[in-house]
């Protein structure tokens, strides 16, 4: 896309000449998923004259047109009464721009030739529709100086917009002088649109910091803006989603009126809290515990200058309309399905509109002390707490979260980083349900422009047993209770474990049809922004052995087991019994037929095993077919996964293609680590998946469109199997590159591009944060054994 386009139409001057009300009209159109942008010639892109001298339309419409064609989702077209030779010759427009001569009758492409007819002159409205049929835009911009231009002006409808160019009558809904205030039109709507599809300024992934109390997350970007934030459930409609796209989808933003450079931005010590520091503000923001069904935002802004507070709420993902009013309390959101107040006493709000949504903006003078911001969402009795009692809830928050933390055992090993991995997996958990969200954010991008843009606003079976075993390893274990209780009370509803989903919402339900959100362009303009997940759909047959391995590490660091926990472990076993010699979609959750996973059918074997090692540590009476059902697994899995060709266990059977994730086959211990076969498999995941720092999850073609990173969780997989093969040193080395990975305050996205460089993916993401902290606690047990031979010799 031709970013240097149009250098000269900076925004202020673009609007000279253009009233308020066109402005709003242009600025909705350029939103819209699909334009066609289509002018009359002679008098609309060029001036009138001699007709015996060609004329040329101006450069700067030209340019414009050309520019708009190259933006995704956006056409270019040239409507004439000239005959179509005549009107390329003398128009000398690139070919991206559609040239339609002899008012319809000729059309300038292959593509358009069935439009035309046996040569007879049709009109311009014919032609528009034509056009916008073959296109499949879903808006129209149509600027047009004669009369025979109103049948065009006269199909326009909906989000269509017609100017009349010049003097004369016109159904058009706007009127300008001529064709140099066109030029500066076309390039106004070029920058509005393209800022709409790839966003202003594009925060990088890793720079977000999250914030949230065990029920609502929200990201804060490096200078103080809420850029994403749902309610009232993780898989709700957005009140912001700028992340997505721009700022027409919600924001919250503060920043000096004094314009400085943020000084640095970081959480208060084990806690969520984010604090950004500019040379005169302060902003610390957090999400105060509130009853079920209640958002509680609070910003509190301190300093000796002064700053600007922008309140721009957009609901339901941007499409919902509100209105919203200012008064002495503060703001006032009302026609959505929840109440929505931002309490700010002493805070002069004004509200303005851009013709569909309002804004509130206000100026405060912190010298004059703290401004305190309460954003309560589905409070019905609206009745926020006093301003002067915040910097004792702000400390209750930070002890309770502090407290927390002290329970942990964590690692010498990057401890700060463990602790704030913990902190997000915690606050990643939806505390009401169990349920455990695998990002908090959708449609982040696995590669900027693509389309591998996914919802992970959701609970998988498998990213949430190995999320909150995480956090039972480092000594928390209350988190993997409520899990299994949510787990059961899905198998309660369920006809039988075998037939349990790959994920589930947070209220433990199937999720509803996987929808894209047209209205917002995504990240960078990758689109499409997708809400729900088809993998819901799926057969995922791995599932079971996660929730095994957990149920396994839980009753062992209770140092009991439960009635309850070995009824959910036998379900496990059952399933397994049941299904395992099916084939599956896998843990990469491709989009085409089922294959016999080696993943799967290793964690399958899991299943089984820990079952078993569950029974022998706690007394119970394991089904006597159990042990010749593990072993049969195995042989199957040894036998069947291995390809003599490649020297290398692979993603499945009969399949030549490898993937990160047969790297279990050691790791859960179904292979022995000392056999050549695992160290042969480890070699050729790092030959053929790693790439510098991160490891890709396979190379082949899964059936979609694009490119992505490699995958953090596949990374830290490598860095346990080179431990597991005594490679310790290359294990330092990587785990070292993953550190740098991480963002300024500590959060790990999905993936990372070696390429170019870029954090990729749902942020911050689970898998991510795990993989990080088993990785620290490996390292940290290895380097205290390796101590033990140290400190007997200086010791003797």
């Amino acid at each position: 896309m031709p970013q240097s386009l149009i250098r000269s139409s900076h925004l202020p001057r673009s609007v000279a000449g253009l009233s308020l009300g066109l402005l709003q009209d242009l600025q909705q159109l350029a939103r819209t998923p699909s334009l066609l942008v289509a002018c009359n010639y002679g008098g609309t892109l060029s001036y009138h004259g001699d007709s015996a001298v060609p004329s040329q339309p101006l450069a700067e419409s030209a340019t414009a047109l050309r520019a708009l064609a190259a933006l995704p989702n956006t056409h270019t077209a040239v409507l004439s009464g000239r005959p179509l030779r005549d009107l390329a010759a003398d128009s000398r427009l690139p070919r991206e721009v559609h040239l339609v001569g002899s008012h319809g009758a000729e059309f300038d492409s292959e593509f358009f030739a069935a439009a035309a007819t046996s040569g007879e002159a049709e009109d311009s409205g014919i032609a528009l529709d034509r056009l916008r049929t073959r296109l499949g835009v879903s808006a129209a911009f149509f600027a047009g100086d004669a009369a025979s231009d109103e049948h065009a002006m006269n199909t326009l409808h909906g989000p269509d917009m017609g100017v009349r160019v010049g003097p004369g009558q016109s159904v058009a809904a706007h009127h300008i002088s001529g064709p140099e205030i066109l030029a500066q039109m076309l390039a106004l709507l070029f920058e509005l649109r393209k800022d709409w599809l790839f966003g202003q300024e594009v925060v990088a992934i890793e720079r977000h910091s999250m914030i949230g109390d065990g029920t609502t997350t929200a990201l804060v970007t490096p200078d103080a803006r809420i850029c994403w934030m749902t309610h009232p459930l993780p898989d709700s409609g957005s009140l912001f989603a700028s992340i997505l796209g721009s700022d027409e989808a919600g924001h919250f933003s503060i920043e000096p009126v004094k314009k400085s450079r943020v000084l640095g931005q970081r959480y208060l010590d084990n806690t969520m809290i984010v604090e950004t520091r500019w040379a005169d503000v302060t902003v610390k923001d957090y999400i105060e515990p509130s009853p079920l069904g209640i958002t509680n935002l609070v910003r509190v802004l301190t300093g000796t200058g002064s700053a600007r507070i922008v309140f721009a709420p957009r609901p339901d993902y941007a499409a919902a309309y509100f209105n919203m009013h200012a008064d002495a309390v503060g703001v006032q959101i009302t026609g959505t399905s929840d109440p929505i107040t931002l309490s700010s006493p002493g805070v002069d709000f004004a509200i303005t509109s851009d013709g569909r949504n309002a804004t509130a903006s206000a100026v405060v003078d912190l010298s004059k002390g703290p401004v305190v911001l309460n954003l309560r969402c589905g409070d019905t009795e609206s009745l926020a707490p006093e301003p002067a009692g915040e910097p004792e809830r702000r400390a209750a928050v930070a002890a309770s979260s502090r407290a927390w933390v002290n329970t942990l055992t964590l690692p010498n090993v990057k401890p700060a980083l463990v602790g704030r991995s913990a902190l997000v997996l915690r606050a990643l958990t939806y505390e009401p349900t169990g349920a455990v969200l695998a990002a908090s954010t959708t449609s982040l991008p696995e590669g900027i422009g693509g389309t591998r843009n996914w919802d992970y606003r959701y609970c998988w079976l498998r990213d949430g047993s190995m999320t909150v075993k995480a956090l039972v390893d480092l000594g928390s274990t209350v988190e993997a209770e409520g899990f299994l209780q949510w787990l059961d009370g899905i198998l309660q509803r369920s006809p039988g474990a075998e037939w349990l989903h790959p994920l589930y919402s947070v209220s433990g339900y199937s999720l509803s049809t996987e929808a894209s959100l047209e209205s917002l362009p995504g990240y960078a303009g990758s689109r499409p922004v997708r809400i729900g997940n088809a993998a819901d759909n799926q057969v995922q047959l791995d599932v079971f052995g996660p929730i095994a391995e957990l149920i396994d590490t839980l009753s062992a660091r209770r140092g009991e087991l439960t009635d309850f926990q070995w009824g959910l472990l036998g379900q496990m076993v059952d399933a397994v019994e049941s299904r395992w010699q099916e084939p599956d979609h896998g843990i990469w959750e491709a989009r085409r037929s089922p294959r016999h996973h080696t993943y799967t059918k290793t964690m399958c074997w899991v299943t089984i095993d820990r079952a078993l090692r569950v029974a022998a540590r706690h007394d119970r009476v394991a089904e006597p077919h159990w042990e010749l059902l593990a072993e049969t697994i195995r042989e199957d899995v040894l036998r069947e996964g291995w390809d003599d060709d490649v020297k290398s266990y692979t993603v499945a059977y009969d399949s030549p293609d490898l993937d990160a994730a047969v790297l279990h086959i050691g790791l859960s211990g179904l292979l022995d680590v000392n056999d050549p076969r695992f160290y042969q498999t480890v070699s050729a995941v790092e030959r053929e998946l790693r790439v510098g720092p991160t490891v890709f999850r396979y190379r082949y073609d899964d059936g979609l469109p694009g490119l992505e990173g490699g995958f953090h969780i596949c990374t830290t997989w490598l860095i346990e199997a080179y431990m597991l093969t005594g490679r310790f040193d290359e294990a330092e080395a990587l785990f070292d590159q993953l550190v740098t990975l991480t963002g300024p305050t500590g959060l790990l996205s999905e993936e990372f591009d070696p390429a170019t460089e870029i954090h990729l993916g749902n942020h911050p993401q689970a898998y991510s944060h795990l993989g990080f902290i088993r990785c620290a606690q490996l390292l940290d047990e290895h380097r205290k054994r390796d101590a033990v031979p140290y400190v007997l010799a200086t010791a003797g």
